[in-house]
Parts: structure tokens; sequence; C-alpha cells
């Protein structure tokens, strides 16, 4: 019969219902009853946001003359290079943040110099002196700068991602500045030093011959190395000599993992690349009886002496760790290191006291409004507001199975949306109730005045989501972490309040009006 859903139809609508119960359930039950729920049925509820359940917000401002300081160092390098391939003279070459300085011996060697260099490189200076100023273009300089920021926000997001922090948020802010919400962190100290660490890990032979207590050549770097005893407690610090460049990079890593020293003491197993492996294989074969420094963040952890050639492409990093410290420190150079350091500017911590109330609030919120809904529609529509109160919970109930399936975070403004949602699929319900009167009124009988009813108001429900949903998706891409939980919630709510207004209401109408056969239309 025209208006009626197939047996088909009807299947995937009970299939939908009955798993929008389940994934809804463990959200209306306590924690204990969660985990007692047999392990075939879901048992995770939704996500709650920082405003919600507590945690930390943090604004980092990400240093990014370290940046420039290491773009023009690595410049340096570069100039070094030419000059030797091209017997270019030179004196007094220094790399700072605001570029390269050096003296040519021969100043009609510096458009030579100049073509080696390469297009992104700007070539200032006196001709008759010899003096030069080198720095990049500023098109490259902002490039530098935008990869810069990107890096710092996929390292930033792969280590919160490592920290265990549920659905939390990391965002760009201004030019310099990210965002990090961690809803749920317990330790906020922990976190914050965990996210901040720059983690810069290189590995540089050591040069024993020179004095860590005089003046270092240019190629050298004095660096502090940690003592620690057998129990790992940090005794004391030294100074200690190593080589400039680096003979290995922490980029060559491919996994790190917490583990226990010789003493029993927490360290951090590192391998190599295919890459690395094959560096620390000729260094170590070349250099046994030689020590080399692995150092992370300037700070030399561990200086042991290659004693046999290491050609398996592991080593240990070792020193003043807690089992806490190793874990993190693991998970920190899985993530990759920060191309610059960043400092917390700004700490916002939310308590779980704070969180607790702001759910009750808008969980009483939104329990008053749905009663109210639905004494609302008993009253003005009797039996057909029945009707539309059960698509109503099933509504609900597909609202918090999405959010919950998914994993989507269910913020304060989120709560909002809820109620908000509910109230438009009572709208839904409202339009083909009243077009079904008209059609009444026109003396068409029952099934046919339903039928009528649900085709005329399809068009107008169908435009008034769209538009609704058109606002949630822009909501949604422009805005940050508690608006974007407003538009998830409201775009789910409208989806589902499609399926039960117009879906759900006309199987149930339906059904009943084939079933009684009334002469008239009790709406």
């Amino acid at each position: 019969m025209r208006g009626q859903l197939s047996v088909f139809q009807r299947a995937v609508v009970v299939v939908v219902l009955v798993l929008s119960a389940l994934y809804a359930l463990p959200n209306l039950l306590p924690e204990g009853a969660r985990e007692s729920l047999p392990s075939f049925m879901p048992n995770q509820p939704m996500t709650l946001g920082l405003d919600l359940q507590g945690g930390a917000h943090l604004a980092l401002q990400v240093r990014l003359d370290d940046v420039k300081n290491h773009a023009y160092e690595t410049l340096g390098d570069e100039v070094r290079a030419v000059a030797r391939e091209n017997d270019i003279g030179y004196t007094g070459l220094r790399a700072s943040v605001d570029g390269v300085t050096l003296a040519l011996r021969d100043p009609t060697q510096q458009p030579l110099l100049a073509s080696k260099l390469g297009r992104t490189v700007q070539v200032k200076g006196d001709g008759a002196s010899g003096n030069l100023t080198l720095t990049y273009t500023e098109d490259y300089q902002a490039e530098l700068m935008k990869r810069a920021m990107g890096q710092t926000l996929q390292v930033l997001r792969s280590r919160v991602d490592e920290f265990g922090v549920a659905e939390p948020l990391v965002q760009q802010q201004g030019t310099d500045r990210v965002i990090v919400q961690l809803p749920g962190a317990r330790d906020v100290a922990r976190a914050k030093a965990a996210i901040g660490r720059t983690a810069q890990l290189t590995f540089h032979m050591v040069d024993e011959r020179a004095d860590p207590y005089g003046v270092v050549p240019p190629n050298k770097l004095k660096l502090e190395e940690v003592i620690a005893d057998k129990a790992g407690n940090e005794v004391s610090r030294q100074p200690l000599v190593v080589e400039r460049r680096p003979s290995l990079t922490g980029d060559m890593l491919t996994s790190a993992g917490s583990s226990f020293d010789q003493y029993g003491n927490p360290a951090v197993d590192i391998a190599f690349d295919r890459r690395g492996t094959r560096l620390f294989a000729d260094l170590s074969t070349k250099r046994v009886g030689q020590r080399f420094a692995i150092v992370l963040d300037g700070t030399v952890y561990s200086a042991p002496v290659f004693r046999e050639p290491i050609l398996g492409g592991r080593a240990q990093i070792t020193g003043n760790f807690s089992v806490e410290e190793a874990q993190d420190l693991a998970a920190i150079l899985n993530a990759g290191a920060l191309p610059a350091g960043v400092d917390v500017v700004e700490e916002r911590t939310v308590g779980p006291t704070l969180g607790a109330d702001s759910v009750k609030a808008g969980q009483l919120a939104m329990v008053l409004g749905f009663v109210a809904v639905l004494v609302f529609m008993f009253l003005f529509y009797g039996v057909f507001g029945l009707v539309a109160n059960v698509a109503l919970v099933a509504n609900l109930l597909l609202l918090l199975a999405a959010m919950s399936a998914f994993g989507f975070t269910l913020t304060l403004p989120g709560m909002a949306a809820i109620v908000l949602t509910l109230g438009m699929a009572v709208d839904a319900n409202v339009l083909i109730f009243e077009r079904i009167r008209e059609e009444v009124r026109a003396g068409k009988k029952p099934l046919a005045a339903l039928q009528g009813g649900f085709d005329g108001a399809y068009a107008t429900i169908l435009d008034s989501n769209i538009t609704t949903l058109m606002g949630a998706v822009v909501l949604f891409a422009m805005g940050s972490g508690p608006i974007r939980g407003f538009a998830v919630a409201l775009s789910i709510g409208l989806l589902a309040s499609m399926f039960t207004a117009i879906t759900l209401t006309r199987w149930m109408l339906m059904g009943w009006v084939l079933k009684k056969r009334p002469m008239s239309l009790p709406v």
C-alpha cells in the first residue's frame, strides 16, 4: 500500500533502534554496571569534554627564533662547504638568528658565492671590504615558519595521543601560538612537561683530548654530563667536550620503548632506521675504544665507550629516570622532536568538582527540557502526541548512540545542542500533524490524510534541516573545541530527527490506522 514501509525498510528501522539502544545504554549506567556488561555489548560511554570532566588548558608560545637560528646554522655549514669546493677564502664566519656574517679574503668572489648558494639566499655587503651578511628571502623565511608551525602541531598531536588523553584539542592560534586542551588529564604537571619538551636527540663523539674547563674550539661543543649512581639518582654534573656536528640524529629513530638497564634502573631502548643502523655500525667500527655521547635537549645522559662494533642498530639511554619519566621520554621520542622550543604562557586547570557540577547542571537541563516537550506534545496532540514522544525517545537514543559509537566528545555547548535538536525533532512532528489536520479538514479519509500530511510536510522539513545543517558544518569548520562539540551534537540530532520524525512516526501511525480503522483521526 502506498505510504507503507516495505518489509526491508521496517527491518532496517528495527535494527537501527536495537543498535541505538545498545550503544546508548552505557551512558545510562554507572561505571560498575558498565564493567559487568557482556563482552559482546558496547561498554564505552560518550567522551566528556574539558568543560565537563575537567583537565588542562595550555597556551604554548613557539620559539620561532629557534627555527631561524637552526636554519642559519645550516646555512653556515652550507657556506663552508661551498667555499671549500670553490676555493673561496673567508674569515670570521658566524651564524645567528639575524643571518650569517663573514668576510671574504677576495671581495671579487662575492658573485661566485651568491650564485652557488641559490635563489633563497640574499647576499648583502660591502663589495670593497668583502664583509657579507647572508639571509634567507622573506618568502623563504615565511615558508620556514609555516612549516615549523605545521610540524609543531603534528608532533604535539602525536605526543598527546601517546600520553593517552581522550579527545584532546591541539590547534594553532595566531602565527606563533598553539592551544592544547587535555580533558581528564589528572597529572597536569607531567602532561605539561611531556608536551613542552623539545626532545632534540643527537649522538656526538666525545673529544677526550679537549680541556672541558678551557677554551673550546669552534668545531667543538661543551655540554654537561649527568652523573648518576647505580640507583639511577643524579649525583652531579660535569662538563664534557663533544664534536659540534652530530654523528646521528633523532630523526633516524624507528622506535623507542621504556625498559631497565643492567642495574634494574629505568632506561629507554631506541632502534635506528636503515640509514641510522648503517651509520651507527660504521661509527662504532671505526671508533672502538672511544666514547660517544647521547645528548637530549643539550644534556649528555650517557657517554658509553664503543667496546665493539654495534651492528644491530640499537642503543640504550640511561640516566636519572623514574619509570614514568622513561615511559614519557619513549613516547616523546616516538612522536618526534619539536622543530622549536615552546613555552607555556597560559595555563588553566579545570577541577573535577567543577566538571561534575557542569555535568549535573547540563543533565538537569536536558531532563527538564525533555519532559517539558513530552508533556506539551501529549496535551496538544493526544494519541498522535504519544507517537511523537516515542519517536523523540528514539531520537535521543540515536544521538547518544552515535556520539558513543564514533567517539565524539560531549561538551557543555553540546548538551545545549541536544536540547535544541529535541525541540527541532518535535517541530518536524508538529509540521506533519498540522498538515494532517489540514487534510482532515479538506474531507480526506484517515489513511489519505496521513499520506498527504507526510508528503506535504516533507519538503519543508528537509529544507529547514538542510539549512541548519549547513550552519552546523560552518561552526565545526571554523570553531574551536566547545563550538565543535555543539556543531557535532546538532548535526547528529538533525539527521536523527529526519529518521524518527518521518520514517518511524510514519510507520507507527500507518500501522495504527490500518489496525484500528478509525473513522476520524484524533489529531
